[in-house]
């Protein structure tokens, strides 16, 4: 198991950054042999400029450290709670399948809805506060890494646009025939990569189409999501 301590750490929140994230991820992935279970969980806090716009950034950054607390609390001690960016967090969960991981989720987006906070300066009572989540697991959702970031990463795009406040979980994808896109000399070398990786090829083009994407700038959230 990957030694947590020796990661850093937000200083606004006290939770591990983005760098340890990917460093913990990479090095669970990478125990051959393995079929322990990884849930990842990107998390969201709804309409977060609207409370800094209203609260100031003084209260948005309480909020931050509020949801900050409630999420090093799930999962228990294994867990690696991460303020990814901004306003959004991301948790792993090593050796915990995809049920545990919802149900722990579903009760920490339980405990965000149900707070009643005063924050800024003079503190104001919050109106409301919500998060949403997008869940994805190792093996079960794929054994790549970008596959499952992408996973759990277009979960959280469906809790946004049906409604936010809920916990998503990534979705079986269906793809269209290989041999309508690409050369005969294409698919044989894709096969022996395949081979040679001991993966699916499936999960290769999919890499490929994120590494397209991530190439033009193309971030389904930051694009649609206000």
């Amino acid at each position: 198991m990957y030694n947590f301590s020796v990661l850093p750490t937000d200083e606004l929140t006290g939770l591990f950054t983005r760098k340890a994230f990917h460093a913990a991820l990479d090095e669970l992935l990478a125990a051959k042999g393995s079929e322990a279970p990884i849930s990842i969980a990107f998390v969201d806090i709804d309409h977060f400029l609207n409370i800094n716009t209203e609260y100031g950034h003084s209260g948005g950054d309480e909020v931050l450290q509020f949801v900050a607390s409630l999420l090093r609390q799930t999962g228990g001690e294994s867990a690696l709670p991460v303020r990814y960016g901004g306003d959004e967090f991301a948790l792993l969960l090593p050796g915990v399948e995809r049920e545990g991981a919802f149900l722990a989720l579903e009760a920490f987006r339980l405990q965000v809805a149900g707070a009643r906070l005063k924050v800024g300066s003079p503190a104001k009572e919050l109106s409301s506060l919500s998060v949403s989540v997008g869940l994805a697991c190792y093996p079960v959702d794929g054994h790549l890494k970008s596959e499952l970031m992408r996973k759990a990463d277009q979960a959280l795009y469906r809790a946004k646009i049906g409604g936010r406040s809920c916990v998503r979980l990534a979705q079986d994808e269906k793809m269209t025939p290989k041999t309508s896109h690409y050369t005969q000399t294409q698919l044989e070398r894709l096969s022996k990569l395949a081979a040679e990786r001991q993966v699916g090829e499936a999960e290769l083009l999919r890499e490929a189409l994120d590494d397209l994407l991530a190439k033009y700038g193309v971030n389904e959230i930051e694009r649609f999501m206000p």
